[in-house]
C-alpha cells in the first residue's frame, strides 16, 4: 500500500511513539538550533551530545537550559581565535580540557618512530598521545573521533593526557525490532526527521530521493552522483551525520589526499572513511586528473585501492559526487547528457558506468524556513551508527538477490546496481525483514531502477557500445 506523509497533528503523536520506544536515543530536533551550537563549526552529532550532556530531558529548552548549555560550550568548545590563548595557559603550566575533534597519525622514521596527535581546532599538529589511549580507541587512527580532550605542556610538547569520547549506544538487533512499533508512514517520517528535515514538507517521491542520500552509509561501495540546482540540501545531511563521513568543498584534491601518500606512506581519504562526499564537483581543483580517473576506476570496480604499485590496500568506502545542475522553466535539466555537469575528465563512460546510480536531486525542492525538522528524531551520533550498523549485515543484500530478477540481455553492473540500492531502501524503509512485493517494489526496486536507469541512459548515449542491451532495464520480483 502506498504510504502518505503525516500531518503535523499525527506528527506530535508520532512524537509520544519515538520517545516510548527510543526514550534517551531520540531528541527534539528544535533544540539545536535554539542553542545556537550550529554556528560553532562543530557538526549536528557533537552539538546534540553536548545539548543532551549538560541539559538532558524532553521538549525545547528553556532560557535557562540554553544559557547551561552556551555557558559550558564557552568553557569547553574554543574558537579558532583562542587558539594562542589556550597554547598560552598551557605554556603557564595549566591543565585544558577541551571539546575538539582528535586524530593521530603514526610516523615511522629511521630514527623517530611516534604517535602525533592532531587537534585542528586548537591549530595543533604534533602534539603527544599516551599509547595506551589509541589503543582503546583505534578510530583515532582512522577518521579520528570527537571528545573531550584533557591537555598538558611537557618538555617534548604538547600531550593528551586522557581522551572521553562521544559514544552512543547501539545494538542493530533493537534496531530493527523497533521498526514493527511503527507504520511505513511513520517509518519514513521518523528517517527524514533524523536526517534533520521536516516530512510534512516534502511529497512521498522527494522524500524517497531525500532518503536515497543514505544508501552510501548502509551500503558499501555505494557509489553515486547527486544533480540538483543549489538550495535543496545536498550536503547539509552529510556534515553532520558522522565522524566516519567526510564532506570535501572546496581546495585542492590529489591522488596523495584520495589514495595514498606515496612519501609518507599514510593514506587517504577512500581508506579512512566509509563514506567520502566531493561537494561541488566542478568546483574542486583536480591535481593530475588523469591518475586520478585511473585510480577511481580500478577502486569503483574492485573496492582497491593503489597508486603506482607503492602501497595497495582494500576499501569499503562509498564515494558520492554532488554537482550543481541547471534547470528550465519546467524544472527540468537543461543539459544532455546529464554528466555534462561533472568536470571533462570524470565523463568517461568506462568511470560513469562503474557508478551505481544518479540521484535526481532536481526533483525536490528548494529548502526554505520550514523545511527543516521541527519534532522529535533520533540523535544524530546514534543514527549515524545505525545507518552504518547495516554495512555488515547481509541478510537483506541476500534476500534482494534471491527475490530480484533483471529480464531481457542483461548487463552485470546494471543487475548489481540494481540489488544494492533495492537492498539498501529495504535496509532503511524495511530493516526488519518483514515486506511485501507490492513495498518491494514500490519502494524499493523501483528507485533503484531509476537511479540506475539514469546512469544507463547516458551510457547509451555517449558510447554505442552500450546500444547491444535493451534501452530499458527490467525486472521482476520472484519467489525462487
Amino acid at each position: 500500500m502506498i504510504a502518505q506523509t503525516v500531518s503535523d497533528g499525527q506528527l506530535r503523536e508520532l512524537d509520544t511513539k519515538v520517545l516510548q520506544v527510543f526514550g534517551d536515543l531520540a531528541i527534539d530536533k528544535r533544540r539545536l538550533p535554539l542553542t545556537k551550537l550550529d554556528k560553532r563549526g562543530i557538526p549536528a552529532y557533537v552539538a546534540e551530545w553536548v545539548i543532551d550532556t549538560i541539559s538532558p530531558g524532553k521538549g525545547i529548552l528553556s532560557k535557562e537550559q540554553i544559557d547551561k548549555i552556551q555557558e559550558w560550550t564557552d568553557r569547553y568548545l574554543p574558537g579558532p581565535e583562542e587558539a594562542n590563548s589556550i597554547k598560552n595557559r598551557l605554556l603557564n603550566g595549566e591543565t585544558i580540557k577541551v571539546l575538539t575533534s582528535l586524530q593521530v597519525d603514526i610516523e615511522l622514521k629511521r630514527r623517530h618512530q611516534d604517535r602525533v596527535a592532531k587537534l585542528a581546532l586548537l591549530q595543533i599538529a604534533d602534539g603527544l598521545i599516551a599509547d595506551g589511549i589509541v589503543e582503546k580507541y583505534p578510530d583515532l587512527l582512522n577518521q579520528g573521533m570527537w571528545g573531550i580532550v584533557e591537555l598538558v605542556n611537557t618538555p617534548d610538547g604538547v600531550a593528551v593526557a586522557s581522551f572521553k569520547p562521544m559514544q552512543a549506544v547501539f545494538n542493530l538487533n533493537l534496531f530493527k525490532q523497533a521498526r514493527r512499533a511503527f507504520t511505513l508512514r511513520e517509518w519514513m517520517s521518523l528517517l527524514i526527521t533524523s536526517m534533520g528535515y521536516n516530512p510534512t514538507i516534502f511529497s512521498e517521491e522527494e522524500q524517497l530521493f531525500i532518503l536515497c542520500r543514505l544508501l552510501p552509509l548502509v551500503q558499501k561501495s555505494m557509489h553515486l552522483i547527486e544533480l540538483a540546482p543549489k538550495g535543496t540540501g545536498k550536503s547539509y545531511f552529510f556534515e553532520n551525520i558522522s565522524s566516519r563521513v567526510r564532506l570535501l568543498s572546496g581546495g585542492n584534491v590529489s591522488p596523495a589526499v584520495l589514495f595514498v601518500n606515496n612519501a609518507s606512506g599514510q593514506w587517504g581519504l577512500l581508506a579512512r572513511y566509509k563514506v567520502v562526499v566531493l561537494d561541488e564537483v566542478q568546483t574542486l581543483k583536480f591535481e593530475k586528473p588523469e591518475e586520478i580517473v585511473g585510480g577511481l576506476k580500478g577502486f569503483l570496480a574492485n573496492a582497491r585501492l593503489t597508486r603506482g604499485g607503492l602501497y595497495e590496500s582494500s576499501s569499503d568506502c562509498s564515494l558520492v559526487m554532488l554537482a550543481n545542475i541547471l534547470l528550465d522553466t519546467q524544472q527540468r535539466p537543461i543539459v544532455s547528457p546529464l554528466v555534462k555537469e561533472l568536470p571533462e575528465f570524470l565523463q568517461e563512460t568506462a568511470f560513469i558506468d562503474r557508478i551505481k546510480g544518479i540521484i535526481p536531486g532536481w526533483k525536490v525542492r528548494k529548502l526554505s524556513g520550514d523545511s527543516f525538522a521541527k519534532t522529535v528524531g533520533l540523535k544524530t551520533d546514534f543514527f549515524g551508527d545505525a545507518l552504518l550498523a547495516f554495512r555488515d549485515d547481509l541478510e537483506i543484500d541476500q534476500f534482494c538477490s534471491r527475490h530480484i530478477q533483471l529480464t531481457g540481455k542483461k548487463y552485470k553492473r546494471n543487475e548489481d546496481a540494481v540489488h544494492n540500492i533495492s537492498s539498501g531502501m529495504m535496509k532503511l524503509l524495511f530493516p526488519h525483514g518483514e515486506v511485501s512485493d507490492e513495498d518491494l517494489n514500490h519502494y524499493c526496486v523501483r528507485p533503484a531502477k531509476l537511479l540506475r536507469q539514469l546512469i544507463w541512459d547516458q551510457l547509451q548515449m555517449l558510447d554505442a557500445e552500450y546500444r547491444q542491451f535493451e534501452s530499458d532495464i527490467d525486472y521482476e520480483i520472484s519467489h525462487t
